[in-house]
C-alpha cells in the first residue's frame, strides 16, 4: 500500500503520462469539495498528465470514477501495484492553499481563464492569489532576459505601463529581468504573475517583495503543488500558461537560446501572435528577438505598435476605493521610475555597469538612475572602465560597451 510518505515528488507525478495525444473535451464545472479534491487527487497522481486526465475525466465524466479506473489504466500501460495518489497528500495540499489565502480553479470553471482552457495542454488545476478579475481582461505577456540593459529595461517599462494604461493585463513569469521590470510598471493596472514552483514559494528570492505586492495588487498563478522548489524542467511547462494566457506575446530581449523563445513557441503552436523589439546586433542580449523579427514575429517599438495589430481593449473600470492609488502607481510607472538598486556582482561596480550597458549608448544620467547608485560612485567606475577601454565615451554624455 501507498503511504504519503512513499509518495514520489508531486512534480514527478505529470510525467511520463499514460496518453500524450491531446483529448478536445472540457469537463463539467467541479461541483463541491469532495470533486475537487478527487480532481487535485487525480492530475497529482503519477503518470498522469493534462491529457490522461482529460482522456480520463471525458470517460468516467467525474473524478472519483476517474481515480476508480486509473489502476486498471495503468495496468494496461504495463504498470503493476499502481495507486493514484493518496487523499491525505491532496488534503494537505489544499489545506496549505487555505493558509495563504489561495482559490483552486478547475479546468472547467466558470473562473477558469478562457483564454488558457482553449490550448491542447492547459492545467487541469490552477492555484491563484490576488485579484481574479483580471483574468477577465485581454492580456499581453511581455518576457526577455535576465540580464537587461539599460535601455532593454527602459523599453520593458515603458511597453508594460503604456500597454496596462491601454487595458491590457501585462502577463509574464516573475523571473529577474525584464519580467520583474514587467510586473513592477504594470501593478497600478494589473499584472499576472505566472510562477514554475508552488505558489508559496517565491524564486528568485530577491523578487520576494515583488510577489507580495502582486498578490495584493495583481494576481499569482501556478499549478504546481505548494512547497514545490523549481527545477529546469519546470520553467517550459510555466512558459506555456504566460503565453496560454495572453493574446501576444512580446520579447523584448533575448539570447538567441533562451527561456523566452520558448515562451514564443509555445505563443506561435497556441495561435498567439509573437511581437519582438529589435535591438542591436552586435549585442547577445537581442540576439532571440532579431531572430524572431527575422522569421516573422512583428517589430514592435512602442505600444502603439500592439494596439495597431490587436485593436484597442476597453479600459477595464477600476475598483472605486482603489481608484486614488491605481492611478498613482500608472502615472509612475508611465514616468520610467528608476530601478530598484541591484545586488553589486562579484566584480563589482564596474562589472554591473558592464552588465548593463551595451553597444547601443545611453545617457550617463540615465545609467545612474537604473543602477540606483550614487552619481560619484558610478562615474568613477566608469572612468576605470574607460580607462580599461571597456566603455566607449560619446557626444552629449552618451556611453557604450566597447564592442
Amino acid at each position: 500500500m501507498w503511504t504519503v510518505a512513499d509518495s514520489p515528488p508531486a512534480a514527478q507525478w505529470a510525467d511520463a503520462a499514460f496518453y500524450e495525444v491531446p483529448v478536445s473535451y472540457t469537463p463539467p464545472p467541479a461541483d463541491g469539495a469532495a470533486e475537487r479534491l478527487a480532481r487535485l487527487r487525480l492530475i497529482r497522481s503519477r503518470r498522469v498528465g493534462p491529457a490522461t486526465y482529460l482522456r480520463l475525466m471525458a470517460e468516467h465524466g467525474a473524478a472519483h470514477a476517474a481515480l476508480d479506473a486509473l489502476p486498471e489504466v495503468a495496468r494496461a500501460a504495463g504498470v503493476e501495484a499502481y495507486t493514484p495518489c493518496p487523499e491525505p497528500v491532496a488534503a494537505a495540499e489544499m489545506r496549505a492553499a487555505e493558509r495563504l489565502g489561495a482559490r483552486m480553479l478547475c479546468l472547467g470553471d466558470p473562473d477558469y481563464p478562457a483564454a488558457l482552457a482553449e490550448i491542447s495542454d492547459a492545467p487541469p488545476i490552477l492555484w491563484a492569489l490576488g485579484d481574479l478579475s483580471l483574468l477577465a481582461r485581454p492580456a499581453l505577456a511581455m518576457v526577455g532576459t535576465r540580464n537587461a540593459s539599460a535601455l532593454g529595461a527602459r523599453m520593458a517599462r515603458r511597453l508594460a505601463a503604456d500597454l496596462g494604461a491601454a487595458g491590457f493585463t501585462v502577463v509574464s513569469g516573475l523571473a529577474r529581468g525584464i519580467d520583474a521590470l514587467a510586473h513592477s510598471a504594470a501593478l497600478g493596472t494589473g499584472t499576472i504573475a505566472v510562477q514554475a514552483g508552488g505558489l508559496d514559494v517565491i524564486y528568485p528570492t530577491e523578487n520576494t517583495e515583488l510577489a507580495h505586492d502582486i498578490a495584493r495588487q495583481g494576481l499569482r498563478l501556478s499549478e504546481m503543488p505548494f512547497g514545490l522548489h523549481p527545477q529546469a524542467r519546470h520553467f517550459p511547462r510555466r512558459n506555456r500558461i504566460v503565453s496560454g494566457l495572453a493574446r501576444a506575446v512580446i520579447v523584448v530581449e533575448a539570447a538567441a537560446r533562451s527561456g523566452s523563445l520558448i515562451t514564443a513557441r509555445c505563443a506561435a503552436d497556441q495561435g498567439r501572435e509573437v511581437m519582438a523589439v529589435p535591438g542591436h546586433p552586435m549585442d547577445s542580449r537581442a540576439s532571440g528577438a532579431n531572430l524572431l523579427i527575422r522569421d516573422g514575429a512583428l517589430l514592435i517599438r512602442s505600444a502603439e505598435d500592439v494596439i495597431e495589430a490587436l485593436g484597442q481593449p476597453a479600459p477595464a473600470p477600476l475598483p472605486q476605493s482603489d481608484t486614488a492609488t491605481r492611478m498613482a502607481a500608472r502615472q509612475h510607472a508611465r514616468q520610467d521610475p528608476p530601478r530598484p538598486q541591484q545586488p553589486t556582482p562579484p566584480g563589482g561596480i564596474e562589472a554591473l555597469i558592464l552588465d548593463t550597458l551595451g553597444p547601443s549608448p545611453v545617457a550617463e544620467d540615465q545609467l545612474i538612475r537604473d543602477l540606483a547608485r550614487p552619481p560619484r560612485e558610478v562615474a568613477q567606475a566608469l572612468a576605470i572602465l574607460e580607462m580599461a577601454g571597456r566603455i566607449t565615451r560619446a557626444a552629449g554624455g552618451m556611453v557604450s560597451r566597447t564592442s
